[in-house]
């Protein structure tokens, strides 16, 4: 097939430090190049792909320095629109900003949802373009959309089973916090965990702008325990050995996470991952089997002497079986022909009703008679 990838422009394909979204476009267009499908990337100029690179920007917009995106997205969206001719399918990574450029072309179009889909300011686009052909990342994230719009799949996220290298032994013994510091992430419950548990904490995590209040006025305080290491951004060689050598993963959540990328990297490594039940979490892992769930802080607590106990190669196992990049793949390949089936399904449908104009004489006047034929049974 020949495939449009059409990300962010926030960040390069593969992003140089934090970026899921561009991290999961970057493993889907490696995957389908692999498969031997013809696929452009529209992206940042300083992205890294075996595809054709369709460069709209010259680096991510977050490390230019801009604010806000939606110029440059509008630009790309224009140059995907001019060459859609060119592909079987076009593929977005980017939210919302195409429905209204991309109506007429529906047919051939997916958008993957990367965000939660629960804020008001959203859903009218949703609840007027219902036409657009939409992949979720868990059964969770549809809950809060519109009951009309076109889900044609869920896909959960799949990375390269040699991205994050297995470890049998959690030789550094501590529990490991990944990502960003955010109120909804709650590091403050993983900074609990381990000092209740005795176990050390590392986190490896960027503040925004956004959150730079609630670093200052909620977690800074909390990291000056001695059993709390407070490591700050981390690139992708690090984290192999940052999630390889940990303990357990300390995914402590408190809102609906549309999926949660790092839980199955550290279950790729082997590493158990301590989770609160909040959205895609029930999901991804099988309590017991890729970590343990949670419904509380003494469950947390508890859950990371059990740790301690769980087959690592157990973990690793339950990644392969459904988390890798290519079981995701060969969902989406298969998400395409379903949509690719329904565009000859709508060639193939006869019209509905069909009219030749019959002239006579109708009081010295010709009138137009309309013969209808009517859809066959």
């Amino acid at each position: 097939m020949r495939i449009a990838q059409i990300a962010p422009l926030s960040e390069a394909v593969p992003p140089k430090f934090y970026g899921g979204t561009e991290r999961v476009v970057s493993w889907i267009t490696e995957e389908l190049v692999r498969q031997g499908h013809d696929v452009t990337l529209f992206a940042s100029g300083d992205s890294e792909t075996s595809a054709k690179l369709a460069a709209c920007t010259p680096e991510g917009l977050r490390l230019l320095g801009y604010r806000d995106h939606t110029a440059s997205h509008l630009a790309m969206l224009h140059q995907v629109h001019r060459r859609a001719h060119e592909f079987d399918v076009l593929h977005f990574h980017i939210d919302l900003l195409q429905y209204p450029m991309f109506e007429d072309l529906n047919h051939k179009c997916i958008t993957t949802m990367h965000g939660r889909l629960d804020v008001p300011d959203f859903m009218p686009v949703y609840k007027t373009f219902t036409g657009m052909p939409l992949v979720s990342i868990s059964d969770n994230q549809r809950e809060p959309m519109p009951p009309n719009v076109n889900w044609l799949s869920t896909i959960h996220h799949g990375l390269p089973s040699q991205n994050c290298p297995f470890y049998p032994e959690a030789k550094g013994g501590y529990l490991a916090f990944l990502g960003r510091i955010s109120p909804e992430k709650r590091p403050d419950r993983a900074i609990e965990m381990a000092i209740r548990s005795g176990v050390p904490l590392k986190i490896a995590a960027k503040v925004d702008k956004a959150d730079q209040e609630y670093w200052d006025e909620v977690i800074e305080p909390m990291i000056h325990h001695p059993l709390i290491e407070y490591i700050g951004e981390i690139n992708e060689e690090q984290k192999k050995h940052f999630l390889g050598n940990a303990l357990a993963l300390a995914f402590p959540i408190d809102w609906p996470e549309p999926f949660g990328l790092v839980m199955i990297e550290a279950m790729s490594a082997g590493t158990p991952v301590i989770a609160f039940r909040n959205g895609s979490v029930p999901e991804v892992i099988a309590d017991g089997v890729g970590g343990v769930l949670c419904d509380s802080m003494d469950d947390a607590v508890a859950a990371v002497h059990k740790v301690k106990t769980m087959s690592r190669a157990g973990v690793r196992r339950h990644f392969e079986t459904a988390f890798t990049a290519e079981c995701m793949v060969k969902k989406y390949v298969a998400a395409y022909e379903e949509l690719i089936g329904r565009q000859a399904e709508v060639i193939k449908l006869p019209k509905a009703a069909s009219f030749t104009p019959h002239y006579g004489e109708m009081n010295g006047s010709a009138r137009p008679s309309i013969a209808v034929a009517a859809m066959p049974a």
